[in-house]
C-alpha cells in the first residue's frame, strides 16, 4: 500500500468516486480508475500496487511549498489575494502586516520573503510584481527562517508564482489631508512576465508630495498665540511638520531557468535606481541687533532651509540549483547611496553694532542689511554588499524521519564616507567587512507517519549557531535551540531560545554630524516648550550588545472554520550594553547623560545632543496572541487552486473536476471552467510516445513541469528509468484511464450508508475495507476527523456525483470563464479578481499584552520602568495594544479595514513644583479601501471595453482622523505635544485607478 497522511499525499483506494481532499483542491489531484493490475508511482517514486477497479487518489504537495513542521500562522490562496485589491506585492504585503509582523521586538518589521520556496537577493526582485501572479501564499513562523540561513527574528513569507502569467500594468494615485495643507501624486506602470522557468519585470513609478506647514496645522508657537520673536508675525510659517518630497524609482528583474524547464536551476539579475529630493524648513533666522548698550532681537526674512538630494543605486543576483539531493542557494546584494545635505547657516551676528558710531541708527528702525551667512553641506556616500549562500538537504535518516541540514555563510562589506563643512574633521571614512557562518539542523524525534512514537505526536528539535566576524568589531556569536510538539495536525506548540550579539551599525558610528535649529522641545524640568538646537549623527564610542530571548507559542487550527487558526506567542527578552537613539529628556535621562544637554545660565534648554547612546541592560516581556479566521461568500465554483492552511483533515469544498491521468494534476485545470482537459493530455501523450531514433530523447516540452520534475534523478538530469515507466503508464492501451469510469450505483449505495440525518451513526459496515482502513486512526479506532471529512466530501453532492464527472476519457464541456487565461499549470490570468459569483471575507485581529519593559541606563543607577511612566520614547509605553485587518469581497466589489489602538501611557515629570506628569492619550488609527473591479462589470466593458482589466479605489488613511492627546497634570496640552505634532496629516483620503493590459 501506498503512504497515506495528511500532509502531502493521499492515496486512496475504492471502487467509487471519492474525492477526499486534505488541504489541497481537486486541481492538485490526480484521480485513476484502475481496470487492470497497474502499478502507480507516487510524490516520493514509490511504487504503489494497484489492483483492477480501484480508484487511485493521489494529492501530491504544490510545487514550490516549503516543508516544515511549524504550521502556517496564515495562508492565502489566489481569491484570498484577489480579495484585497493591491496594486502590487508591497502594497498586499502592508496590508497583511498584522500576519506578517513579529512580537520577538528584533529584527525590521517586514518578513523574511521567498519565492517559491527558494530565497532572494533583495525585495526589489518582486516588490512592484503584481498580485495577480502569486498562485499561494504562506506566512511561516520566525524559527523557519533558520533553515534558510537568516536569525529567527523575523516571519518567513512564502510566495509561490504561477507557471504563466504576463500583464502590462499603469497606474496613478492622488491623496490630500481632509485638513489640507499638502498633495501626493503618484504614477507608475510596469510590464511582468512568467512563462514557466522564465519571468522578468520592469517598473518605474513617480510620486510628488508637497511641504506642510505649522502654519497649516495651526501650530501654537506660545503659551498666549503669540509670536515668541519680535518682527516674526507668523513663525510656523516657516516651520515644517512634513517635508516636500519628490522620488522617482526604476527597476528591473530577470529570471532565467537553467536546463530543460527549469530543472537545473534558476538565475536571478536585478538592477534599480532611485532619485530623491526633500526640502524642509527650521524657522526664521534671528539676530541681536545692539545700540547704546540696548539690545533687541529681530528676525530676517529668509527660512533656514534644508535641501537633501539621495541617489542611490542597487543591483542583485540570485542562483539556486541541485547539487545531488541538496539544495544550493547563493545572493548577492548590493548598494550604493550619496545623500547630500545642504543647510542654511544661521547668521553668527551676536552683539552686531547696527548703530553708526554717530548713533544715527535708531534700534526701532529698518533692519541693517546683513550679509548672508552662506550654506553649510554633509555628505555621505555610503556602500553596502551582502552575499549570503546556503547548502541545504536531508544528510542522514532518524527512525522518525529525514533529518534537516542547513549550512550558511556570507560575507558583507560596507563603507563610508562623510564630511561636513560644519566640522573641522573633515572628510572621514568608516568601512566594515563580516565574514559570517552558520548551522542549523533539525532532527526528527518523533513521527505519526512513519509510525515511530507516533502516539505523542510529532517531535522535532531544532539546534543551530554561527559566527560573525566583524573587521571594526572582533567577532560575535549566536545559537539556537528550538523545539516543535504538533500532537494533532491541527494543534502546535514551540519553544525557543536564541542567544546572539549585535553591533551598531556604520550609521550610528560614523553618521556625518548634522545640527538642526530651532527644534520644539518639552523640557520636563521646567514644564515648558523651548526652541533648542539639536545635533545628530553618530557615535564612535558604541560597543556590541548581548541578546537573549525566549519564545513560546501555539497554534491551533480551528475547527469550525476553513482555513482559520488561534496563535499565542509569549516573549521574553533581554538585552545588555543595548545600542538607541538618544531617549525622550526626561529628568532621569538628563542625570544620566548630563554631557548631551546644554543650559544658559537661567536653567533654560538650548541645545541636546540626540546622538545614540549605550544602555546598560533592557528586559521586555510580553504576550501577543489573536486569531485569523475566514470564509466564502456565495458560490465558489471557480475558485483558484491551492489550499488554505496546513494539510489537514478539514477538506474543502468539492469541486467539479474530471478524472485525470496520473501526474497531470497539480495546478489550476487547463480549461478554463475546470476539468481535465483532453486535448492537452492527446499532445502530450503523442509527444512522449513518438517513436524517437536511437539515442534521442523524447519530447517533454507538452509534459506539465511538475511532470516534468518528477523524471529528474540525482543528477538533475531525466532518469531513463523513470521516463521509461511513465512512458509505460502514459503509452500504454491498458492505462488506468481507460474506458470504465464512474459507477452511479456504486456512489448512490456509499452515499446510503454515510449520509445519515438526524444524528444518527453512519453505517460503516457497507463501506469497502480498503476505505474503512484509511479512517482508521493510529490506535486502529475510526478517526472521527477523517469521517467527517469523508462525509463532508460525500453528503454535499445532493445524491449525484461531482458535477462533470463522467468515464473516463470522455471529453467534458468546456466553460471558459471571460477573461481567463487557457495556458495550464500554473493559474489562471483572469482581468478581474476572483470568482463569478464567489466571494472571501476575512478578519485577522492580534493582541499584545505587554507584561515587563525596564531599562537600566548604567550600573547603579535605578532602573526605569517604562509601563509605569519612565519612559524614554517620546509617546510612552502603553501596555496593551491590538492589531486588526479584515474585510469582504464580493462580485467585483471589495472592502479593506486595517486598524491599530493603543492604550493610554504617562510620562513621568521630576516630581518638583515647576514639573508635571504627561498623560499620552489612547490612538486608533483606521485605514479603508473600498474598491471596484470593473473589468467585472460586463454592461460597462461592453460600451466602454477600455474598463476590461481596469479597477477603481477610494482610500481613507486614519478614517475616523484620530490624533494622540498629549495633557499634563493641569488637563493642557503642552506647545511641544500638540496633536498636529503627533499626527501632522490627519485624515487622507485617496482615488487610485490601476489598468491591466
Amino acid at each position: 500500500m501506498g503512504k497515506a497522511y495528511f500532509g502531502g499525499e493521499i492515496c486512496l483506494r475504492s471502487h467509487i468516486w471519492l474525492p477526499l481532499i486534505t488541504g489541497a483542491s481537486l486541481p492538485s489531484l490526480a484521480f485513476a480508475q484502475v481496470t487492470a493490475p497497474a502499478t502507480i508511482i507516487d510524490e516520493d517514486d514509490d511504487a504503489i500496487e494497484v489492483n483492477s477497479s480501484e480508484i487511485v487518489v493521489v494529492a501530491p504537495r504544490i510545487r514550490g511549498q516549503v516543508e516544515v513542521p511549524n504550521q502556517p500562522v496564515q495562508t492565502f490562496d489566489e481569491e484570498d489575494i484577489a480579495a484585497y485589491g493591491a496594486d502590487s506585492i508591497a502594497d498586499l504585503i502592508a496590508a497583511i502586516s498584522p500576519q506578517t509582523g513579529s512580537g520577538r521586538g528584533r529584527g525590521s518589521g517586514r518578513p523574511v520573503i521567498l519565492v517559491n520556496g527558494q530565497r532572494i537577493a533583495s525585495f526589489r526582485e518582486l516588490h512592484r510584481i503584481p498580485p495577480e501572479a502569486i498562485r499561494r501564499m504562506e506566512v511561516l513562523p520566525e524559527e523557519v527562517a533558520l533553515r534558510f540561513g537568516y536569525p529567527a527574528n523575523q516571519r518567513v513569507l512564502n510566495m509561490i508564482l504561477k507557471d504563466n502569467f504576463a500583464s502590462i500594468m499603469a497606474a496613478g494615485e492622488y491623496n490630500v489631508p481632509t485638513r489640507g495643507g499638502y498633495d501626493n501624486y503618484e504614477a507608475e506602470g510596469g510590464v511582468f512576465k512568467i512563462s514557466g522557468p522564465r519571468r522578468y519585470n520592469f517598473s518605474a513609478k513617480l510620486t510628488e508630495t508637497t511641504m506642510l506647514t505649522e502654519a497649516e496645522r495651526r501650530i501654537r508657537q506660545s503659551a498666549s498665540g503669540q509670536p515668541t520673536v519680535s518682527g516674526d508675525p507668523q513663525p510656523a510659517r516657516y516651520r515644517s511638520l512634513a517635508d516636500a518630497d519628490s522620488t522617482l524609482e526604476l527597476n528591473g528583474t530577470m529570471t532565467q531557468g537553467i536546463g530543460e524547464g527549469g530543472l537545473d536551476g534558476s538565475i536571478t539579475v536585478n538592477g534599480a535606481y532611485t532619485h530623491q529630493q526633500t526640502t524642509s524648513l527650521s524657522g526664521l533666522d534671528t539676530v541681536m541687533l545692539t545700540h547704546n548698550g540696548d539690545s533687541e532681537i529681530r528676525t530676517l526674512p529668509d527660512p533656514l532651509t534644508t535641501r537633501s538630494v539621495i541617489d542611490t543605486f542597487e543591483g542583485g543576483l540570485g542562483y539556486n540549483t541541485m547539487i545531488g539531493d541538496w539544495t544550493f542557494s547563493t545572493t548577492a546584494d548590493g548598494s550604493y547611496t550619496d545623500t547630500n545635505t545642504r543647510t542654511d547657516r544661521r547668521r553668527d551676528t551676536d552683539g552686531l553694532v547696527a548703530a553708526a558710531a554717530d548713533g544715527s541708527l535708531a534700534i526701532d528702525g529698518a533692519l541693517p542689511t546683513v550679509p548672508g551667512a552662506g550654506v553649510d553641506v554633509a555628505r555621505n556616500r555610503a556602500l553596502a554588499l551582502a552575499t549570503l549562500t546556503t547548502l541545504s538537504g536531508r544528510p542522514f535518516r532518524m527512525p522518525a524521519g529525514d533529518a534537516n541540514l542547513t549550512l550558511n555563510g556570507g560575507f558583507d562589506f560596507n563603507r563610508t564616507t562623510s564630511e561636513d563643512t560644519r566640522t573641522d574633521v573633515g572628510a572621514f571614512t568608516l568601512k566594515r567587512s563580516d565574514v559570517s557562518g552558520g548551522i542549523n539542523l533539525a532532527l526528527p524525534l518523533t513521527s505519526r507517519a512513519e509510525d515511530f512514537l507516533g502516539a505523542i505526536g510529532d517531535f522535532t528539535l531544532n539546534l543551530g549557531g554561527g559566527i560573525d566576524h566583524l573587521s571594526d568589531f572582533g567577532t560575535l556569536k549566536n545559537w539556537n535551540l528550538g523545539l516543535t510538539w504538533n500532537p494533532t495536525d491541527k494543534l502546535s506548540f514551540q519553544a525557543s531560545y536564541l542567544v546572539e550579539d549585535a553591533a551598531p551599525s556604520l550609521s550610528q558610528l560614523g553618521a556625518p554630524n548634522i545640527v538642526t535649529y530651532n527644534v520644539s522641545v518639552y523640557d520636563f524640568t521646567n514644564a515648558t516648550t523651548s526652541l533648542v538646537t539639536v545635533t545628530t549623527g553618530g557615535n564612535p564610542d558604541l560597543v556590541k550588545e548581548k541578546q537573549r530571548d525566549i519564545k513560546l507559542s501555539a497554534t491551533w487550527q480551528l475547527p469550525f472554520l476553513d482555513r482559520s487558526n488561534l496563535i499565542v506567542e509569549y516573549f521574553r527578552n533581554r538585552s545588555s550594553d543595548v545600542t538607541k537613539a538618544f531617549p525622550l529628556l526626561t529628568p532621569a535621562i538628563e542625570a544620566a547623560f548630563p554631557g548631551r544637554v546644554t543650559r544658559d545660565a537661567f536653567g533654560n534648554l538650548i541645545a541636546i545632543d540626540r546622538r545614540a547612546v549605550t544602555y546598560d541592560e533592557v528586559s521586555t516581556s510580553s504576550m501577543r496572541w489573536g486569531f485569523n479566521i475566514s470564509g466564502k461568500l456565495g458560490s465558489d465554483s471557480a475558485s483558484g487552486s491551492g489550499g488554505g492552511g496546513r494539510p489537514t483533515r478539514a477538506a474543502p469544498p468539492v469541486r467539479s473536476e474530471v478524472p485525470a491521468p496520473p501526474g497531470l494534476s497539480g495546478g489550476p485545470p487547463p480549461t478554463g471552467g475546470g476539468g481535465f482537459d483532453p486535448s492537452r493530455f492527446e499532445a502530450m501523450r503523442k509527444s512522449l510516445c513518438a517513436p524517437a531514433g536511437e539515442g534521442a530523447s523524447p519530447d517533454l516540452s507538452a509534459m506539465p513541469e511538475r511532470m516534468r520534475e518528477r523524471l529528474v534523478g540525482a543528477d538533475g538530469k531525466v532518469d531513463p528509468e523513470k521516463l521509461e515507466r511513465m512512458k509505460q503508464r502514459v503509452c500504454s492501451a491498458e492505462a488506468p484511464w481507460a474506458p470504465g469510469g464512474f459507477d452511479p450505483e456504486r456512489f448512490a449505495r456509499l452515499r446510503q450508508a454515510v449520509c445519515t440525518d438526524g444524528g444518527s451513526e453512519p453505517d460503516l459496515s457497507k463501506l469497502p475495507e480498503p476505505m474503512l482502513e484509511r479512517l482508521k486512526g493510529p490506535d486502529g479506532q475510526v478517526d472521527k476527523a477523517r469521517l467527517a471529512a469523508m462525509r463532508e466530501r460525500v453528503c454535499s453532492s445532493n445524491g449525484a456525483p461531482p458535477q462533470g464527472a463522467a468515464p473516463a476519457g470522455a471529453a467534458p464541456a468546456e466553460k471558459k470563464q471571460s477573461g481567463e487565461s487557457s495556458s495550464g499549470g500554473g493559474g489562471s490570468q483572469r482581468s478581474g479578481f476572483g470568482p463569478p459569483g464567489g466571494g472571501r471575507w476575512n478578519l485577522s485581529v492580534y493582541h499584545t499584552w505587554r507584561f515587563v519593559d525596564r531599562v537600566r541606563i548604567a550600573p547603579g543607577v535605578p532602573e526605569l520602568d517604562e509601563l509605569a511612566g519612565d519612559a524614554i520614547s517620546a509617546g510612552g509605553v502603553p501596555r496593551h495594544s491590538i492589531e486588526m485587518e479584515g474585510g469582504l469581497f464580493k462580485n467585483g466589489y471589495g472592502l479593506r479595514l486595517k486598524g491599530e489602538w493603543n492604550a493610554p501611557a504617562k510620562v513621568n515629570g521630576s516630581g518638583l513644583p515647576s514639573s508635571s506628569d504627561l498623560r499620552f492619550g489612547s490612538t486608533f488609527i483606521l485605514d479603508a479601501r473600498l474598491f471596484v473591479d470593473l473589468g467585472r462589470m460586463e454592461n460597462l466593458v461592453a460600451k466602454a471595453p477600455f474598463f476590461k482589466g481596469a479597477r477603481i479605489a477610494l482610500t481613507a488613511d486614519n478614517l475616523l482622523d484620530s490624533r494622540q492627546k498629549v495633557t499634563d497634570e493641569n488637563g493642557l496640552v503642552p506647545l511641544a505635544y500638540q496633536a498636529a505634532y503627533r499626527q501632522p496629516q490627519g485624515r487622507v483620503v485617496g482615488i487610485d485607478f490601476r489598468k491591466m493590459f
